[in-house]
């Protein structure tokens, strides 16, 4: 497996495909006139906000969805607008999330519900330091389900765009055996990779987002998008590993 050659043509596949991206870019702008109508107290921006957060989340996780399956097949086209697929395949990644929350959702209600009557009595009785301990361990168990989950729904996602099934997506047996044919190894190397590389773009924005009001709208509608198409492009090519080592 060739990691350099993975975020190469990730990089390069949405360099390629720049032009295009300020279409999804809008989506991205449109969600930020909620915080922005908020602070300007006024209702309509706000609206329009709103409108374009469900827009985004009837469109974009689709899109994107498509973008890991054009990395699987090392595709340098961006995916077409069409917007009765997008709106399906965005139902069947958000579909997909919520199942794979369950158990962390669930995890988190159990301990808020365990802990706070006697988190409470160890407040009451001046144990500060064990309801700090108890509370800090708590916390871990908690934040290690999520993170578990949200790596196995990382694959999941490809899964569900490398085959085309949300019924297979949802196997989390064979998402784990997916991980373990691409290769622990080779997972945590291409995420260190994709941690520089974003790290880079992000130093780089920084000086775009210096621009008063323009450079804003630039990283929202031009940065954002480019790292995510860069993210989903280069875990679809990082799953179509799964042949060479079945």
């Amino acid at each position: 497996m060739d990691l350099t050659k993975i975020v190469r043509n990730s990089f390069k596949y949405s360099i390629k495909n720049i032009v295009k991206l300020p279409i999804i870019g809008i989506l991205f702008i449109l969600m930020a006139f909620v915080p922005i109508g908020r602070v300007l107290e006024n209702n309509y921006v706000v609206f329009i906000g709103v409108v374009g957060f469900f827009l985004f989340l009837l469109i974009v996780p689709g899109y994107f969805l498509n973008i890991v399956k054009k990395g699987s097949m090392e595709s340098s086209l961006f995916p077409s607008f069409n917007l009765v697929n997008n709106i399906y395949d965005s139902i069947r990644v958000l579909i997909l999330r919520a199942a794979y929350m369950i158990v962390p959702v669930a995890v988190f209600f159990i301990a808020l519900f365990s802990f706070g009557p006697v988190g409470m009595d160890f407040i009451n009785n001046f144990q500060i330091h064990i309801f700090l301990a108890t509370f800090g361990v708590i916390f871990l168990v908690i934040l290690l389900t999520y993170l578990i989950f949200e790596f196995l729904l990382f694959f999941a996602k490809a899964r569900l765009a490398y085959l085309n099934s949300l019924s297979e997506a949802l196997k989390i047996n064979m998402v784990l055996r997916d991980i373990k044919n691409i290769g622990i190894v080779n997972i945590i190397k291409w995420m260190i990779f994709m941690a520089v590389l974003m790290i880079g773009v992000s130093l780089i924005s920084s000086v775009v987002m210096a621009i008063p009001y323009v450079g804003f709208l630039i990283y929202i509608g031009v940065v954002i998008p480019m790292v995510e198409s860069i993210g989903n492009y280069s875990l679809g090519m990082l799953y179509s590993n799964i042949n060479l080592n079945n």
